[in-house]
């Protein structure tokens, strides 16, 4: 009698062995090291060839895109997200539309990225995901499932912690769409408004509104520092 291959106890025949782990890892890190080279390489040509457009060449172009640009930038930040660092979109949308408007596109493209990566751990995300976020972000996880307000607003503010994480463990938990919002307006808008302010005052971080941004990101790492310290949020995720 041929016997059906027994899992080991405590798994399954669908849990990955540790050598595909180590393969996904790896996997992982070559796409984060092409991402980082591709964006190191275009800094660096960009600096051999001096052709550094000046902030009103490229508010320019922003005016140039119509004025339909405010109502489908929010997209197409969060797509941009999506492979590039949110913080770096955000600056580009402050260098495109300026601090006040660029400060609201931002913020809305954040929140359309939440409502989408949410939708998907909750809706299509399969088990696989469930364990790999499980996984990398623990305490995350069960900080959201504690109090999902709180932790949404925690996971903005602690640094090193990838939004779009806490996006999808908030869809994988019991958290409501609504707490994720909310706690991504309380912790995230102090955040985004910083980096905009950064990216509107390229070439000029001597002005007002670069030293005030500055002074807040300052601030919000010691308090995100803070929240870790404490344990109410993991950073161990990369």
């Amino acid at each position: 009698m041929v016997h059906a291959p027994q899992a080991p106890c405590g798994g399954s025949l669908s849990d990955p062995t540790p050598r595909a782990q180590e393969r996904n890892a790896r996997s992982a890190l070559v796409l984060r090291a092409a991402v980082l080279a591709l964006v190191v390489g275009a800094v660096l040509a960009v600096a051999i060839t001096g052709s550094v457009p000046s902030t009103g060449r490229v508010r320019e172009f922003g005016d140039g895109l119509g004025g339909a640009a405010p109502f489908v930038w929010p997209l197409v930040f969060a797509l941009i997200s999506v492979v590039v660092p949110w913080p770096i979109s955000a600056g580009a949308t402050g260098l495109l539309f300026g601090t006040a408007l660029g400060t609201v596109l931002a913020l809305t493209g954040v929140l359309v990225q939440a409502v989408v990566q949410f939708w998907l751990a909750r809706r299509v995300a399969g088990e696989h995901l469930r364990r790999r976020v499980l996984e990398r972000a623990p305490r995350v996880s069960a900080a959201l499932e504690r109090n999902g307000l709180l932790a949404s607003f925690y996971g903005r503010i602690v640094p090193g912690l990838p939004w779009g994480m806490v996006n999808y463990a908030a869809g994988l938990s019991r958290v409501r769409l609504r707490e994720l919002l909310l706690g991504t307006l309380a912790g995230g808008t102090p955040k985004v408004f910083a980096y905009v302010a950064l990216g509107g005052s390229f070439g000029d971080l001597g002005r007002p509104e670069a030293i005030v941004a500055i002074s807040l990101l300052v601030i919000l790492a010691l308090g995100g520092l803070v929240i870790a310290r404490r344990g109410l949020l993991s950073t161990d995720a990369p």
